[in-house]
């Protein structure tokens, strides 16, 4: 009975990992760049009982039974589909019409940045204290040119368009036009980039060398040559790619499966109360 207790509790921990899960796809639907996360399950350990070597009973299913100790998350997977696009005619409001590609801001950290790479597109741009502005995004965080640097150029800008290359154009009153590249990136293995603040951030991982992988093996700077594979749509923004039908049905599954296992927990408690009594 303990174990059917173990079983049950192991698997209890998981469902509620996946619960808030689904309760953060269902939050951020309406999150611009947000892609779905699926949680999946793999088998804990699990011990083989097999038959007597006497039992000579010709059997279809495998001989002996499997006692599983529970189910747990093996991986926490984000859907890269593209999202629908939001025609907003914003001057400084980009959509990625391709998918795995991000562009890069500077994220503080300690006293210093690190790269994170996101789908959100709604730039703005803030005053510094030397006369120009720096384009940052929605949260504030530095947007980032091709060679890794913020992007800074003069105030009193008269409005802004973007070349099929994802080249900025700053345009002015007197004519002229200042060229800025945009890094964006291409992410070979995005399923090897951890998670960070805020559900729309994502970055390397430190631990590059434990997996096998180098910095190469994951994503690709799109530069020079490689410009020409970039997507980008000026005045739009691309929605978040979740499906509330298919989260609502993992939902209530997810729910069920809370449900019998707390069951299996009581019954067993039932039992050893059974046992205890018979003594």
């Amino acid at each position: 009975m303990l174990r059917t207790m173990f079983t049950a509790t192991n698997t209890l921990s998981q469902l509620q990992t996946q619960l808030d899960n689904i309760s953060n796809n269902i939050s951020n639907s309406n999150t611009t760049g947000y892609k779905t996360k699926q949680a999946n399950f793999s088998e804990m350990l699990y011990q083989q009982y097999n038959t007597d070597k006497l039992d000579k009973t010709v059997r279809q299913s495998p001989v002996g039974i499997r006692y599983g100790v529970g189910a747990q998350i093996s991986q926490i997977q984000a859907n890269q589909s593209q999202g629908s696009l939001q025609m907003t005619d914003r001057d400084l409001d980009f959509a990625l019409t391709k998918e795995n590609q991000y562009f890069n801001v500077l994220m503080p950290e300690g006293e210093g940045t690190r790269t994170a790479y996101t789908r959100q597109g709604n730039f703005y741009v803030s005053p510094t204290d030397n006369g120009q502005v720096m384009l940052v995004n929605s949260d504030g965080y530095a947007v980032a040119d091709s060679s890794g640097q913020p992007i800074f150029f003069p105030d009193n800008a008269t409005g802004f368009t973007v070349d099929a290359n994802g080249t900025l154009n700053v345009n002015y009153a007197d004519g002229d036009t200042l060229k800025i590249e945009l890094a964006i990136t291409a992410l070979q293995k995005p399923q090897a980039m951890e998670q960070l603040q805020g559900g729309t951030y994502i970055g390397l991982p430190g631990n590059l060398q434990e997996l096998g992988l180098n910095e190469a093996d994951i994503l690709t700077d799109l530069q020079g040559i490689n410009r020409s594979t970039v997507g980008i749509q000026i005045g739009a923004l691309e929605m978040s790619n979740v499906d509330l039908s298919k989260e609502m049905t993992d939902l209530i599954a997810a729910q069920r499966s809370y449900q019998f296992n707390t069951r299996a927990v009581s019954i067993a408690d039932q039992m050893l109360g059974l046992i205890n009594g018979i003594r």
